[in-house]
């Protein structure tokens, strides 16, 4: 499975839809996911592709770690495997 796999997976078991219903440019609140939901699914994210996501739960529009669609955290979760060389 790849990352944009994987990633779709998380999101679609955090907003309890298939991976199907999951579009690239979906919004979390789009799904229905709330910032309790984000969160989880930074955890998922971090322990499947074992890295650290500079993430600020309380203030994430202030992050590096884009979270704008579901194609913006596909992209930043590639990103951030490819640096943390966990390739």
């Amino acid at each position: 499975m790849n990352v944009k796999d994987q990633i779709i997976a998380i999101i679609a078991e955090q907003a309890l839809l298939t991976p199907a219903d999951v579009k690239m440019d979906h919004t979390l609140e789009d799904l229905g996911i709330d910032s309790l939901g984000l969160v989880e699914s930074i955890f998922a994210i971090e322990e499947v592709f074992d890295i650290t996501v500079p993430f600020n739960a309380n203030e994430p529009s202030s992050s590096d770690f884009d979270i704008s669609s579901v194609a913006a955290i596909v992209k930043a979760v590639e990103t951030l495997v490819r640096d943390q060389g966990k390739v």
